[in-house]
């Protein structure tokens, strides 16, 4: 088995009272080399998106965009989207025989689930790390999350 760790949105941008201590475990865990692959991800806003323009959300546009963990020399997926389910990460797992895939990072009532829904409605293995992930409104929102989760793409998914 070939296990990639998905580090999903550990930006400056999403980083706050409620995320912050997720950047040291998850650079713990990345550092482990339990994980055969790693890749990040990175969410660019851009000037009159949708985010701007329906949600007024103006972060992610300039220096805020940036990873608060080196990515060193692993991939950084660059994403304009919710979901890190694109065909740069789907050309990655086909070439590299990736079998279980390991999400975690910020937020996880937005692009982790989004991209755990996208996972589980294309048949891929994967789990949510729920120690490594977090969400800017809180572990209220987190928790929520994590039981839409659990109900949506299975318990078993969530360790």
């Amino acid at each position: 088995m070939k296990s990639l760790l998905l580090v999903i949105d550990v930006q400056k941008a999403f980083i706050n009272k409620h995320t912050k201590n997720i950047v040291a475990k998850i650079e713990k865990i990345v550092n482990s080399k339990k994980y055969d692959e790693v890749i990040y991800t990175q969410f660019i806003n851009k000037e009159n998106s949708k985010y701007i323009n329906k949600l007024h959300y103006y972060g992610c546009l300039n220096d805020d965009q940036e990873l608060v963990i080196n990515p060193q020399n692993n991939l950084v997926i660059k994403k304009n989207v919710y979901t890190a389910f694109n065909d740069e990460l789907k050309n990655y797992i086909k070439k590299n025989k990736i079998n279980q895939i390991y999400l975690c990072g910020i937020d996880t009532e937005c692009c982790i689930l989004k991209t755990a829904f996208d996972l589980f409605e294309n048949d891929y293995e994967f789990y949510i790390l729920k120690d490594y992930c977090a969400c800017m409104h809180g572990k209220r929102r987190n928790d929520n999350a994590l039981t839409i989760l659990k109900r949506n793409v299975g318990i078993d998914t969530i360790i």
